[in-house]
């Protein structure tokens, strides 16, 4: 290989595509199961095997997510003349972005509300603010935003024990950080920080520091190699640490049955994301870019799709499942009440069929039309 790969690669087109539609599947979740829903997906306690299993899968989307990010920064800096200087611009830009688009666009196909009294900081706010994070810093050594982001990924934990009440002069800033928390502005504004961003900043820089991986110094070979290392390694090290109960979670204990023992064993933290989530997610996040590269076929070509128009796919899915909860309850309101996780996952298979051409049309459309400035930030 004698230069980067075309402009965009399939392999990780195809991976952002298929965490976006293990996210999409967990959005029905929301959408459609609210009537049993639980406090957390998650808690052994009041959570069935399927609907534990159905959640951790999704779990892969914001890091995968994010570690992409900060990957494709680095291939869109190398196929510029001013490489660092283009992907920090690249990334102030869509940063910028991307936090105005949850303020708004987003926020309003959760609530529903204008104005909002309510507004959630989720995961399109944290993309935002780690792509900001990154643009000041791509101009360092490599060497050094590797020890940044395991720095940060690694070591966040050591300050969950730190809170700061409302009405400190640094809840605020914690609550954005590291800590969810309420905001209030008033009493016509409050903003939840859904998604505390000091951790995913980490995932960023550790995906912009990956991006030679796909570079001319790496064969597919070496790529492929370097791929499996490192997710093996990760998830290795999730097992030995999980096993050892002493740091990069909560700690877990063995339950009444098999599969609680299991769950409670996978039961890993998102919000923030824990160095044992990280670990977890992203070691089988590189392992399906390795198997997703070494495939051409129909499926893969279709996820690629779907990841080359990602923000596109984000908000068109947002509002279908607003619509299509509207039109299922205006029918017959027991139609929008699943009894499971089985329809749910019928659903998202539905939506992604019928959402398909209209991001295939867009993403030729950014193909096509690079002279249009705005569509690289879809």
């Amino acid at each position: 290989m004698t230069k980067l790969l075309h402009s965009r690669i399939m392999g990780i087109d195809a991976l952002r595509g298929l965490v976006m539609v293990f996210m999409l599947a967990d959005h029905v979740r929301e959408t459609f199961l609210l009537h049993l829903q639980v406090s957390d997906p998650m808690d052994v306690a009041t959570t069935s095997g399927p609907l534990f299993a159905s959640r951790l899968l999704a779990h892969l989307c914001a890091p995968v997510f994010v570690f992409l990010t900060g990957l494709s920064a680095f291939l869109y800096g190398a196929r510029q003349q001013d490489g660092a200087g283009a992907a920090a611009g690249f990334l102030w830009k869509r940063g910028l972005f991307l936090v105005v688009l949850e303020l708004t666009v987003v926020n309003f196909a959760w609530t529903a509300s204008f104005p909002p009294k309510v507004i959630y900081l989720q995961v399109i706010w944290a993309i935002g603010l780690s792509m900001l994070a990154l643009a000041a810093l791509v101009r360092l050594p490599r060497a050094f935003l590797i020890a940044l982001g395991l720095a940060i990924v690694a070591g966040h934990n050591l300050l969950d024990p730190l809170h700061f009440a409302p009405g400190h002069p640094l809840h605020a800033i914690w609550a954005v950080l590291h800590e969810r928390g309420w905001l209030e502005f008033g009493d016509t504004l409050r903003l939840r920080t859904s998604y505390p961003v000091l951790p995913w900043i980490g995932i960023i820089c550790l995906g912009y520091a990956c991006g030679p991986w796909f570079g001319a110094s790496f064969t597919p070979q070496r790529r492929a190699s370097r791929l499996l290392g490192w997710g093996i390694g990760a998830l290795v090290g999730f097992l030995l640490l999980r096993a050892a109960n002493v740091y990069g979670d909560r700690p877990w204990s063995a339950g009444t049955t098999a599969v609680d023992t299991v769950m409670g064993f996978f039961n890993v933290t998102k919000y923030p994301p824990s160095l044992l989530f990280t670990a977890l997610t992203l070691g089988a996040g590189l392992l399906l870019l390795r198997a997703l590269e070494r495939r051409q076929g129909a499926l893969v070509q279709r996820l690629a799709v779907l990841g080359a128009a990602p923000m596109f796919f984000y908000i068109a899915h947002l509002y279908a499942l607003k619509l299509l909860l509207i039109a299922f309850s205006a029918f017959d309101k027991d139609a929008a009440r699943f009894d499971g996780v089985g329809p749910v996952w019928g659903v998202s298979a539905l939506l992604c069929v019928a959402l398909y051409p209209a991001v295939a049309a867009f993403a030729r459309l950014k193909a096509r039309r690079r002279d249009i400035a705005w569509l690289k930030y879809l």
